[in-house]
C-alpha cells in the first residue's frame, strides 16, 4: 500500500471519528438543555425531572401519550447555573420536540379528547394525523377507538404518559388513562407516568354507582378524587379495576404536596382557559346534562351560565361558534343568568349554582335535557330525583358522606405526596 493510500485512510478515519464525537456532542447537549426547569416555587414536574425518566428510555421502543399541556420547563444551561435557579429560566419546550432532539424518538403519539394540539370541541372524534414538526404519527383515543390496539403495541417496550388532569371523575383524560393501563396490562407494556399537580386537589361529592359506568365515569371515586393521575394510576391498579397488572413507574412532582394549589401553565382543554374557569369547572359541567349553557361559545367558558328565559337572571350572552365549541348550546340566543367571573369559586364540589337555576326554572322536570347524561355526570340518578323532590342542599350532601369516608380510605393507599 502507498503512502498516499495509508494518509487517505487515516484522514477518513479521523473524519469518521470526529462526526461520531460531534453527533454525541449535540445529543449530549440536547439532553442537558431539557434537564431541568423549576417554576418560580422550585415545583418540577413529572416531565421536568428528564434525569429520572430519559435513560429509561434508552435503547427502548416506545410510545407517548400526550397533548398540548405535555410541556418541559427549559432552563439556559450555558451559565452553568443550578437547575432551581429562576434567573436561568427560558420558557418550555413539547415533551415530543424534547425527546426527539435528545435523541430518545418516539415511534407514535396517542392523543386524548381534544386532539393533540388541545383545540377539538369536547366529544368530538378526532382522527388520526401526523404532527408537522415531528414527524411522529398521532393515533386518537378519543372517538371509536378509546384503548391502544394489540396491533398499534406490537414491539413496543414502553408507553410514556404525561397529560394535566383536573381532578374530576369526568375529566376524560382519566379515562384515558384508564384504557392504556388495561392495553399495558394486556400487551405486556410498561407505563412511565410523568406527574403533575391537581388543580382541583380535595375529595368531594357523590361517589359513582354501580350501573351508571361511562367515559365521564369509569371508576368508582366521587366527582373531586383528590389524587394526581399517578396516584390514579396506582389506585386502577391496586383496586383491580382493570384485568391484568402492568409495570407502572410514577415519576413524581418535586416541591409540590397535597393542598398546596397549582395554577396550569397551559389550558388543559379549549374551554378551561383559566384557573378561575378550571376551578369553577367542577361544580359547573353537571349543567351540560341541563337547559343550561354554562358559556361555551362565550369568551368565558364555565364562568358564566344562563339559559334564553329571563327568569333566570338579570346578566346576558349570547353563544357563538368559537374554536373548541363549533356549535355551542343556545347559539345566536340571548341567555340570561349570573356572572360568576367576579367570585371565589368554591373549595369542593358546590350544588348551589345547579340548584338555584333550577329553581329559578320552576323546578320542571324538562331542566334535565338530557338526564341521562346528567346522571352518568353526577354517577348516578339519585341527585337527579333529590332535586326533583325538592331536597336541601345539605340533606343532599350529607347523603354522600358513608361513600366518600369508604373512598378516602382506599385513597389513602395510594398516596405519593
Amino acid at each position: 500500500m502507498s503512502s498516499i493510500t495509508i494518509h487517505k485512510n487515516i484522514r477518513s478515519a479521523k473524519v469518521i471519528v470526529l462526526v461520531f464525537m460531534m453527533t454525541m456532542t449535540i445529543q449530549t447537549s440536547a439532553r442537558q438543555k431539557v434537564r431541568c426547569g423549576a417554576d418560580k416555587t422550585g415545583l418540577r414536574c413529572g416531565a421536568d425531572r428528564t434525569e429520572l425518566y430519559f435513560p429509561l428510555l434508552e435503547g427502548k421502543r416506545f410510545a407517548i401519550a400526550v397533548n398540548q399541556t405535555s410541556i418541559i420547563s427549559t432552563t439556559d444551561q450555558s451559565s452553568k447555573a443550578d437547575t432551581t435557579d429562576q434567573s436561568s429560566h427560558t420558557g418550555h419546550t413539547h415533551l415530543a420536540d424534547s425527546l426527539c432532539a435528545a435523541g430518545l424518538r418516539p415511534s407514535f403519539i396517542f392523543s386524548p379528547e381534544h386532539g393533540f394540539r388541545g383545540d377539538a370541541d369536547a366529544g368530538a372524534s378526532v382522527s388520526a394525523s401526523k404532527d408537522a414538526k415531528t414527524g411522529l404519527d398521532i393515533i386518537s383515543l378519543y372517538g371509536k377507538q378509546k384503548k391502544p390496539t394489540k396491533e398499534q403495541l406490537q414491539g413496543i417496550d414502553l408507553i410514556v404518559f404525561d397529560l394535566q388532569d383536573v381532578g374530576c371523575r369526568f375529566y376524560t383524560y382519566l379515562s384515558t388513562l384508564h384504557y392504556i393501563i388495561e392495553a399495558c396490562a394486556e400487551n405486556g407494556v410498561g407505563l412511565i407516568i410523568l406527574d403533575r399537580p391537581n388543580p382541583n386537589d380535595t375529595v368531594d361529592g357523590p361517589v359513582r354507582q354501580e350501573g351508571f359506568r361511562s367515559f365521564v365515569g369509569m371508576h368508582p371515586i366521587p366527582v373531586l378524587h383528590g389524587c394526581t393521575l399517578g396516584e390514579m394510576a396506582r389506585m386502577i391498579s391496586g383496586e383491580h379495576w382493570v384485568s391484568g397488572t402492568c409495570d407502572i413507574k410514577v415519576i413524581p412532582v418535586e416541591g409540590w404536596s397535597h393542598g398546596q394549589s397549582y395554577d396550569l401553565p397551559i389550558a388543559p382543554s379549549p374551554n378551561l382557559p383559566n384557573p378561575h374557569a378550571i376551578n369553577l369547572y367542577p361544580s359547573l359541567c353537571l349543567f351540560e346534562g341541563t337547559i343550561v349553557s354554562i358559556g361555551r361559545g362565550t369568551a368565558s367558558p364555565f364562568e358564566v351560565i344562563g339559559c334564553p328565559d329571563k327568569n333566570y337572571g338579570d346578566f346576558t350572552f349570547t353563544p357563538l361558534p368559537t374554536k373548541g365549541a363549533s356549535h355551542p348550546l343556545h347559539e345566536g340566543k340571548c341567555c340570561y343568568g349570573t356572572d360568576l367571573r367576579g367570585e371565589v369559586p368554591p373549595t369542593g364540589f358546590s350544588i348551589s349554582y345547579l340548584l338555584e337555576m333550577f329553581r329559578r326554572g320552576g323546578s320542571r322536570e324538562s331542566f334535565f335535557s338530557n338526564a341521562r347524561f346528567f346522571d352518568l355526570l353526577s354517577g348516578g340518578d339519585t341527585l337527579r330525583l333529590q332535586m326533583l323532590e325538592g331536597l336541601s342542599q345539605d340533606v343532599i350532601r350529607d347523603s354522600w358522606q358513608d361513600g366518600l369516608e369508604r373512598y378516602k380510605a382506599i385513597r389513602q393507599k395510594y398516596l405519593i405526596y
